[in-house]
């Protein structure tokens, strides 16, 4: 595992379906909350998103003084039930057709973002359909695949084929993969802007992962 990566997969990692970059981070701290699960996993995807955040330089609040919580995670079962959360599609708009397409695809997982005037991540809404192999998912890989994937406006394609994460062959502890950690280091680097949709910004993340890796891989 090396922090090897090329400009160019960098810049894939950014890259929209139909052509062109686009990329934010988060411009505020985080404020979590998370539906439909148990106390202890409550704290295991809280404490992953700590990890991550930590890793990245950013910061998390108890509330956000605009939203109250800013990012929000929910587990359940059934596409359906998410009809049933009160004031649920004033957050996500046109949540019943949405909610039809996901069913008809057969979908495990769905990620919505909203963004301030500056392009900054603003808000983000994690859904998550526990059946399947993401029902047979540890908990912990679960946390820190999902912190991972709301730190960043990734592609849709940035983990298709290889997940953020990795497994040590000397221990088989799971931990983020030293590539992915170190463009979210790079990605709140201060001197980096908070959104772009140049793929120029691939070629400045890719200048500050020749610096050298941090000490502690998250896990």
């Amino acid at each position: 595992m090396t922090l090897n990566l090329t400009p160019e997969q960098i810049e894939a990692l950014f890259s929209r379906p139909g052509g062109g970059y686009a990329f934010a981070r988060w411009g505020r701290p985080i404020a979590p909350i998370v539906f439909g699960v148990e106390e202890e996993t409550l704290k295991t995807v809280k404490g992953a998103l700590e990890a991550v955040v930590t890793l990245a330089g950013h910061q998390m609040a108890e509330t956000d003084p605009e939203l109250g919580a800013n990012l929000m995670f929910f587990f359940f079962r059934e596409w359906d039930e998410l009809l049933e959360v009160p004031d649920l599609g004033r957050l996500i708009p046109d949540l019943d057709p949405l909610v039809g397409r996901l069913k008809a695809a057969d979908a495990s997982q769905y990620r919505a973002f909203r963004f301030d005037d500056q392009g900054a991540i603003q808000a983000g809404f994690v859904f998550l359909r526990m059946k399947g192999e993401l029902a047979r998912m540890p908990a912990e890989t679960l946390a820190l695949t999902q912190a991972v994937q709301v730190m960043l406006m990734w592609g849709e394609g940035a983990f298709a084929d290889r997940s953020p994460l990795a497994v040590l062959p000397e221990t088989g502890a799971t931990i983020l993969r030293p590539e992915i950690a170190g463009v979210i280091a790079a990605a709140y680097d201060r001197m980096m802007p908070v959104a772009a949709d140049d793929a120029s910004h691939a070629l400045r993340l890719f200048a500050r992962l020749q610096a050298p890796p941090p000490d502690t891989p998250v896990q």
